[in-house]
């Protein structure tokens, strides 16, 4: 036994002799240690950002065949719908326009399709409905949607396939992205499925839904009512957030891991992750679409795709089609089809029920490969890779104590101390980037990376980088510890980042979280890494392992870089819309720390193989200061850029009329009513010619009115309301049309009831608040009774949100009150009516305001009648 330990000593490069700190000046030269950390930077804008832009060739008509998808059609028709313009729930172009357009390729498709082998059905329908939808009511009335049943002949499958996305848009926007781009992409689906001699299992339902924007009407409608409802087993719901790029699936099942299956084996160009799903689901990002609808109302399991590239543009007049290039529209197309044609085959969709077994855990490597497994695997997976670091980690120190002749204990209190400094480097690499976005926010200065994406490197990436660096580069300048060589106290570093992230990736798996894969990774190949240097002895000679250790990384390194890249493109254009209460630049902050965490934290520690590893810290240093100077002290820093990255800007033309319980008028005011819709709230516009003297808080209206006596206009005006401000104007702001609540009837019920009956004429859309006083309650009506019975949160009233599409007849309703006394005869309620004039311009000291804003913002405005009834 002696001779064979004398046998390793001697080969290797711990050898007794060989074991000594290392000596001043050994070690690769200074300049080596930033160019190490630059050839990882390099790589990730080789590699990272063009794979995650990377689009298809577009087919054109001249390599036109039925069996493919043909971007230049879809992109000819996407030009005509998005030509339309506006398509707000109830406007001209929506109900009339854009139906008109559907209806004739939907029938210009039936009678190109190859009539031997399927039948189509088109129908168009009406919906009417309520459901409760955050702190809402919606009700609805006269919703379109056109829905197109393709049946193979012979087909005996009672069940069917829904397709869906919407061709309403939100104000003032074409709506070219958001979802004309997936309407498109639908229709030349079916068009290639139609017309393509193929064999297909079960029917399939396309639908085009009229009402999406509002709160997702149109898919209620459907589920709830449609003839083909019930017979649908799944859905792919198409949707974006974005345009221009690569479709994310970010929802699937729930608990119906097939449908990933299907995913890989059908789709061409991957684009996915787990993360998305949990972080979409825990309302982390502020979106909803209609596979909630389909979902809640339908126990529909499916898949939920969306748009998700260049988000400054989503939901404004600027998602114009000329920012979207025909390869996305391939991409998504060649997606599509290939998946619908899988899942219209799928025998799943007999007998659904009986394939749900739990969640999945899904993502793609740089959308080249889909990797999926079922949690129950991962759960596996995250704990077994986690049990072999921490066992490799402890036979890597057994196998220091016997190179170096040292005992055991003596190395694990080695480790011990480059664990507690480990922890302290991750510490601060989540926390130096926090506490920039701390103070920049406090200095006024959130968001100027907005335009400037690349001021991120500086602003939250080197700081991280510095907080992981210091530290262990303060350790080993300083370390007295000549009994285990240097090589060796940096591999105990490394372990330290192994053991952290595997307790992490422990915890977050007990906690029930699908998205722990994400540390596993890197844990794994350092693992795979750490086994082939101590058989090959690697392990043993000096800094020699460092080399399979960096092999090693680069799949990590591209992989975390990667998926945390496209959450800072999701989450940065989000941050514009996010409202003044909640500051953005901690969420992209905490992003940009966690991926660089994950992406250098076992490569950082090896500038100690340099010399001079604090020149690295410095240049970091140097590099955030820089980029905090040109983000506070030149335009760089400026958030907005016209038309690319505006500034929205939400408020209304409000005309407020008060009614006493005698209905005399005791208060007329106008003005306007700011929604700020990012942190800087009017800070943007100080200095321009927009003219905000008078500007208040509207928090004393709220704290005196009922809805802060305003025409809030959906849940983000009423969460955000705090947050509001008022600016007054002396001219009466003209509404275009009027907005008439009529009391038909007062009846008494019995001793201690009454009931109020009312009429509601006005535009498509239109609010009522409802808010009986103390001794009073609101105990039927004509609504939705679980919402009646749902206790609000104080001081919120009921909140009724009433939309109409092609049907304008008047909203009838009653309410039935309760009081112990039995008097009717005073005060019982406050009745709040709005009407809301979507797609006006409003009157010509309006149009003359919204002209004074600077080119770089984009308004979002129109003119609101409020009025308050005592009943």
């Amino acid at each position: 036994m002696a001779d064979r330990e004398k046998l390793i000593l001697d080969k290797s490069g711990e050898a007794p002799e060989n074991v000594l700190k290392r000596k001043d000046g050994s070690g690769l030269p200074w300049y080596f240690a930033s160019g190490f950390l630059l050839f990882w930077g390099l790589l990730f804008f080789a590699i990272v950002i063009p794979f995650f832009y990377r689009l298809p060739t577009a087919l054109t008509m001249d390599d036109a065949n039925n069996n493919e998808f043909i971007a230049q059609r879809a992109y000819k028709q996407l030009y005509t719908l998005s030509n339309i313009g506006f398509k707000m729930l109830g406007s001209k172009g929506n109900e009339v326009e854009a139906v008109q357009f559907l209806l004739k390729e939907l029938r210009q498709i039936k009678e190109d399709a190859l009539k031997d082998y399927f039948d189509i059905e088109i129908d168009l329908s009406q919906a009417s409905g309520t459901f409760a939808l955050k702190h809402s009511l919606r009700v609805y009335q006269g919703v379109q949607n056109i829905a197109v049943k393709i049946t193979p002949k012979n087909s005996t499958s009672e069940s069917y396939l829904l397709v869906n996305s919407h061709f309403d848009s939100k104000p003032a926007s074409p709506s070219a992205g958001d979802a004309g781009f997936m309407i498109v992409t639908m229709l030349e689906v079916l068009r290639v499925i139609a017309t393509t001699k193929q064999t297909i299992q079960h029917p399939i339902v396309f639908l085009f839904n009229g009402a999406e924007e509002g709160a997702l009407e149109g898919s209620h409608g459907f589920i709830t009512q449609h003839k083909w409802a019930s017979n649908c087993k799944a859905v792919v719901n198409l949707d974006a957030g974005g345009s221009g790029g690569r479709e994310v699936l970010f929802q699937s099942g729930p608990n119906h891991p097939w449908l990933v299956n299907y995913y890989k084996k059908y789709i061409k160009y991957p684009f996915a992750t787990t993360m998305a799903e949990e972080g979409f689901q825990s309302g982390t990002i502020p979106s909803d679409t209609d596979f909630r609808q389909f979902n809640k109302y339908g126990d529909l399991p499916g898949l939920d795709m969306a748009q998700c590239v260049n988000g400054f543009i989503y939901h404004t007049k600027y998602d114009v089609i000329d920012i979207i290039p025909p390869e996305s529209l391939q991409n998504t197309g060649d997606n599509i089809l290939s998946l619908v044609r899988g899942l219209a085959n799928a025998t799943e969709l007999h007998d659904t029920e009986a394939h749900k077994t739990g969640h999945a855990v899904f993502f793609d490597f740089l959308g080249l490969y889909f990797i999926h497994y079922s949690e129950t695997t991962g759960i596996f997976v995250n704990l077994g890779v986690s049990a072999a670091a921490l066992i490799f980690v402890f036979l890597s120190m057994w196998r220091m104590a016997a190179v170096s002749h040292q005992s055991v204990l003596n190395v694990v209190h080695s480790f011990i101390l480059v664990f507690v400094v480990q922890i302290i480097c991750s510490f601060l690499g989540l926390a130096l980037p926090l506490i920039v976005a701390h103070v920049m926010d406090n200095l006024g200065l959130s968001l100027a990376y907005y335009s400037c994406p690349l001021l991120l490197i500086g602003l939250y990436v080197c700081p991280s980088l510095i907080g992981l660096s210091l530290p262990t580069t303060i350790y080993f300048t300083f370390r007295r510890d000549d009994k285990i060589s240097a090589s060796y106290h940096l591999l105990l570093a490394l372990h330290a980042q192994a053991v952290i992230l595997s307790i992490l990736a422990i915890v977050l798996t007990a906690y029930g979280l699908r998205t722990a894969y994400i540390l596993v990774i890197p844990i794994m190949f350092y693992v795979l890494a750490l086994a082939l240097n101590l058989l090959t002895t690697l392990h043993d000679r000096g800094f020699a392992w460092t080399g399979l250790l960096k092999a090693s990384q680069i799949i990590p390194f591209l992989y975390s870089s990667y998926v945390f890249y496209f959450f800072i493109v999701v989450l940065t254009p989000m941050g514009g819309r996010s409202f003044s209460s909640s500051n953005p630049d901690i969420t992209i902050a905490l992003l940009s720390a966690a991926g660089t965490i994950l992406s250098f934290g076992f490569l950082v520690p090896l500038i100690n193989t340099f010399r001079r590893p604090s020149f690295v810290v410095l240049t970091l240093i140097t590099i955030s200061a820089l980029a905090m100077y040109l983000a506070s002290s030149t335009q760089i820093g400026f958030p907005y850029r016209p038309k690319t990255h505006g500034l929205r800007v939400a408020y209304l033309q409000v005309r407020n009329v008060f009614y006493e319980y005698d209905g005399t008028l005791i208060r007329d005011e106008s003005g306007y009513l700011f929604n700020f819709q990012d942190r800087l709230k009017e800070k943007p516009l100080l200095g321009t010619n927009v003219n905000l003297t008078g500007l208040i808080s509207l928090k004393s209206k709220c704290e005196q009115h009922m809805m802060c006596g305003m025409p809030l206009y959906d849940s983000t005006y009423v969460l955000n309301r705090l947050q509001a401000k008022w600016l007054p104007r002396l001219e009466p702001v003209e509404p275009p049309a009027p907005t008439e609540l009529r009391l038909l009837n007062k009846t008494l019920l019995n001793t201690t009831t009454v009931r109020f009956e009312f009429s509601l004429t006005g535009p498509p859309q239109m609010k009522l608040f409802i808010q009986p006083y103390e001794d009073v309650l609101l105990s039927n009506w004509s609504f939705l009774q679980a919402y009646l019975e749902t206790p609000l949160t104080p001081p919120l009233p009921y909140f009724i949100s009433f939309s109409y599409g092609i049907d304008k007849s008047p909203l009838k309703f009653f309410l039935e009150l309760t009081k112990p006394n039995g008097d009717f005869d005073v005060p019982l309620f406050q009745l709040g009516v709005s009407g809301h004039y979507i797609g006006h311009a409003g009157d010509a000291h309006s149009v003359k305001f919204a002209s004074s804003f600077p080119s770089f913002a984009i308004l979002e405005q129109w003119p609101a009648l409020y009025q308050r009834f005592i009943f």
